[in-house]
């Protein structure tokens, strides 16, 4: 888009030249609580003015990062009681595949075809994509992938697999969400061979899904859970939560089993946690399936869309036609809105604006979406 950005300020992003756009995606996925939220600006303030960076994550007891931990494991089933913040989506699913392997002394890592994970060594040897691994072979070994929601692949979960890494909607193949049969099934397998369920929930947790973790709209917790993007606020924050027991394997034989420099930063910790408490307190989670319907309601029928799939106040918009998928995005930049597509789903367009997004800026951003699909119509 070669957009030169000079500001941004809740659901709108101002250019240098003076244009104003809606945000619908939200910078993918991190932007829940809006751009620069006054409460989440008051943290980092508050913040900068005690300290910044002290040592490596873990060797002092900093404010910020106790003070989140505790509130996200307040929030979290009973056996999610341990946090290990890290920078990032992708680091925090290395952190979590280690985890797994070192807890199990198992090596197979079973993930799922259209599945999205990061895209470092280890995170983009379980991505479920074959064009966009291929240029960096050899990745990981022991690791396979399966069709999501296909009962006939569980077969392939045995007690050589360490862990299956989930993620109960998957985003960037267009917002597929899981079959609760599947997941029945998927767990009833795990729990059978003693194999862990990493669930990813770094796009669709912090609220998105109208929950405030995503596995929560089904009766199952997983054994590690895996945040990042709207966990920061705005400022760069991953996590791999799971129990204590678990955690502390990571802690002997070696020593260091994980470690990280900036992981947990204080600002970021700091910037989460106000973030945190706004999505709780201004009941952001409640309203996202409320407009995501709103969303859907308003966009379904046009002759342009031939599908729309929604996960709370995410949605997958698919084209009728594919090869518009060009002009729609700059009719849509002309109309002043930023949209993205899917990486796997290149016809399907990503709407999942921040959360405090209003009726009336749903309103504004559907009359736009609608004359730019309009325009792509004629």
């Amino acid at each position: 888009m070669a957009l030169e950005i000079d500001k941004a300020e809740g659901i709108y992003i101002y250019a240098k030249s003076g244009e104003k756009y809606i945000d619908l995606v939200s910078g993918i996925a991190v932007s829940n609580t809006g751009h620069r939220h006054p409460k989440v600006l008051e943290a980092i303030r508050d913040q900068l003015d005690r300290f910044l960076h002290l040592n490596v994550y873990g060797e002092f007891i900093q404010s910020p990062q106790v003070h989140l931990a505790e509130r996200l494991t307040g929030l979290l089933p009973e056996k999610l009681d341990s946090v290990y913040f890290v920078n990032s989506g992708s680091e925090a699913i290395e952190g979590a595949l280690k985890l797994a392997k070192r807890f199990t002394g198992r090596t197979e890592i079973i993930s799922f075809i259209d599945s999205y994970h990061g895209s470092t060594q280890g995170s983009l040897s379980i991505m479920g994509n074959e064009t966009l691994k291929n240029s960096f072979r050899p990745l990981l070994p022991d690791v396979c992938s399966i069709e999501f929601n296909n009962y006939c692949h569980l077969e392939k979960i045995s007690t050589r697999t360490a862990c299956v890494v989930l993620e109960i909607v998957q985003a960037e193949a267009g917002i597929v969400l899981i079959e609760e049969y599947f997941l029945h099934q998927l767990k009833r397998r795990c729990a059978r061979n003693g194999v862990l369920i990493i669930v990813d929930d770094v796009q669709m947790g912090m609220g998105r899904t109208g929950k405030l973790f995503s596995f929560e709209h089904y009766d199952f917790t997983p054994d590690i859970l895996v945040l990042a993007k709207a966990l920061g606020a705005g400022m760069p924050l991953g996590a791999f939560i799971a129990s204590k027991k678990m955690m502390d394997t990571l802690a002997y034989k070696p020593e260091l089993g994980h470690i990280t420099t900036f992981g947990g930063h204080p600002v970021s910790c700091a910037a989460g946690l106000a973030g945190l408490e706004v999505i709780l307190s201004e009941e952001l989670i409640s309203l996202a399936d409320v407009k995501g319907k709103k969303f859907s309601e308003k966009l379904s029928g046009h002759p342009a869309i031939a599908d729309i799939r929604r996960a709370g106040l995410a949605l997958g918009l698919d084209l009728a036609c594919a090869e518009k998928r060009g002009q729609f995005m700059e009719e849509a930049l002309k109309q002043g809105l930023i949209i993205d597509w899917y990486l796997f789903r290149p016809a399907t367009f990503r709407i999942a604006p921040p959360l405090t997004i209003t009726d009336d800026e749903i309103d504004q951003a559907c009359i736009k979406l609608l004359r730019a699909l309009d325009l792509i119509s004629q």
